[in-house]
């Protein structure tokens, strides 16, 4: 098996400019209305939108590798970094905290120049301890041949399949300083150049672990500058792990294939197009909440009503019970159920139909 990487005119990617101009100038069309219409927002509805999407870009690209972060630490950190004022603010684990880290510095300081010594923070942000579960692995710093061969493989132990298997190691350097000169200095669309340099980036799995999470921080990056903003109003992550399957097949076919690579910059193009209808579920979500806090203005609500109130409305999975209640806020059963009985007077919660030892409780929205 030959990957690109050992073609002879590596890393001298081609594409189909033809091809690629009626779908670029499409999706490049809807980026700027996407980004007027969110732009015209209020000042906390922007803020707002800005937060949801965030978070979903932090929790899609982990869940992708297989990790499932928890959510309200996830949002929690954000809003802390952003100076954000939402209130019920949780303490964040502290690789929660080396994610948020590493996608904040990519979408907030987009202008800044792409490094080396930038990409191995991230990976120190994203691997605390130095361990890849209980796996000791290289920190801060390109892989090294004691690793040996970077393979990406699936299945069961003595029934591997290998995808994929990058470059040497003693290749590194020179392709890192080669991929990052072109970043900072080559002149394609944004667009174009944010899917480019996923897959090149990718390709050369510069790191131990990561690297799938770095190439999208990466790709977040470029789509940042395309837009000259670090506000985030869409996830292209939470997109690509909606289609999961395609973005690894699209990738295995690219890195096995030849140095056009229109067919996956055809795909990533297409995904973020799709990552688009995201921001209108966002947009919805935003504006519902809006709804809900108007049509309660004047309301007192404690800390913790408040708390479970904006779980509810950020789409809490289940039903909401007085044990949840009191787990989510820390507090006993009795004030668990006073804080419910409050919010079932005043209209706010409403008893769901079942009864009995089952009741759950959900929000009362105002009619659109």
């Amino acid at each position: 098996m030959t990957y690109i990487h050992e073609l002879p005119d590596w890393p001298n990617l081609r594409w189909s400019d033809e091809q690629l101009a009626q779908p670029l100038a499409a999706v490049r069309h809807r980026q700027g209305r996407l980004i007027g219409h969110m732009e015209a927002l209020g000042f906390p509805l922007r803020e707002e939108a800005v937060l949801q999407a965030l978070t979903e870009d932090v929790i899609k690209s982990s869940e992708i590798e297989g990790e499932v972060l928890d959510r309200e630490q996830v949002r929690s950190s954000i809003a802390r970094r952003l100076g954000m004022d939402i209130g019920g603010l949780v303490e964040a684990d502290r690789n929660v905290e080396g994610v948020v880290e590493m996608m904040l510095d990519a979408t907030q300081n987009y202008a800044r120049p792409l490094t080396a010594e930038r990409l191995f923070g991230w990976h120190a942000a994203l691997f605390p301890t130095g361990r890849s579960g209980m796996s000791r692995i290289t920190v801060g710093a390109w892989r090294t041949a004691e690793a040996g061969p970077m393979q990406v493989v699936s299945g069961p132990i003595g029934r591997e399949r290998v995808h994929y298997e990058a470059p040497a190691s003693e290749r590194l350097d020179a392709d890192m300083s080669r991929f990052l000169d072109w970043f900072e200095t080559a002149a394609p669309d944004p667009v174009l150049k944010a899917g480019i340099a996923h897959l090149w980036f990718v390709t050369i799995h510069p790191f131990d672990d990561g690297n799938g999470r770095i190439a999208r921080a990466i790709a977040d990056l470029a789509l940042a500058r395309a837009e000259g903003s670090a506000q985030r109003f869409y996830s292209m992550s939470a997109q690509i792990r909606t289609e999961r399957k395609a973005y690894y097949d699209m990738l295995e076919r690219a890195q096995k294939g030849d140095l056009d690579i229109t067919p996956w910059l055809l795909w990533f193009i297409g995904c973020l197009d799709r990552a688009f209808d995201g921001a209108e579920t966002i947009l919805a979500s935003v504006m519902r909440k809006a709804r809900f806090w108007e049509s309660i203005a004047g309301q007192p609500l404690n800390e913790r009503q408040r708390k479970v109130v904006n779980r509810l409305l950020d789409g809490f999975e289940g039903k909401l019970t007085n044990a949840k209640w009191a787990a989510i806020t820390k507090a006993s059963s009795d004030t668990a159920l006073r804080d419910i009985n409050d919010l079932l007077r005043r209209g706010i919660l409403e008893k769901e139909p079942a009864g009995g030892r089952s009741t759950s409780y959900s929000l009362v929205l105002p009619v659109s």
